[in-house]
């Protein structure tokens, strides 16, 4: 069940990221993800990319591992119940993990509390990542439904 656990977070992990680029190309969203993880490493624009992306799909499985267990101590999964974890991890990540706690730790994000004067590389994220677009709380809460439901999906067919 945990290979379900791992397949699934990668395969969950380029879909999520497939949407969340796709809201990108079509002016929906201004996040990158890859690129937000990858400044909290590097400085230089073209290596945080490539970082951030390594970055993305090691917490896809991360996450992927986290899913597993939640399921595991209901002893239940599949995609329905995946897709539901997805949404609230879609929510949380919005609202408290990268609006609350990311700016905190990443070195080249701007907070509210930045002086006028100052340049930070990137700007912080606001609430639900409005700040990005108006439509990035949609694609991110999109993008984590279909993480959550694909491995859900895995872990339930290897089960």
């Amino acid at each position: 069940m945990i290979w379900g656990a791992l397949v699934g977070g990668f395969v969950g992990t380029l879909v999520l990221t497939t949407i969340l680029r796709g809201a990108s190309e079509l002016g929906l969203t201004r996040m990158d993800l890859p690129f937000l993880l990858g400044t909290a490493v590097t400085a230089d624009r073209v290596r945080a990319k490539a970082a951030g992306y390594a970055l993305h799909f090691l917490f896809g499985f991360v996450f992927a591992l986290v899913y597993y267990a939640v399921f595991a101590v209901i002893d239940r999964s599949g995609f329905l119940l995946g897709s539901l974890l997805g949404l609230l991890h879609g929510l949380f990540a919005g609202t408290a993990l990268v609006n609350v706690l990311l700016p905190v730790v990443h070195p080249r994000m701007g907070t509210g509390f930045d002086a006028a004067g100052s340049a930070p590389l990137l700007e912080p994220p606001g609430f639900m990542l409005i700040n990005y677009g108006r439509q990035t709380p949609l694609a991110t809460i999109v993008a984590h439904f279909a993480y959550g439901a694909i491995v859900g999906g895995f872990i339930g067919l290897a089960g």
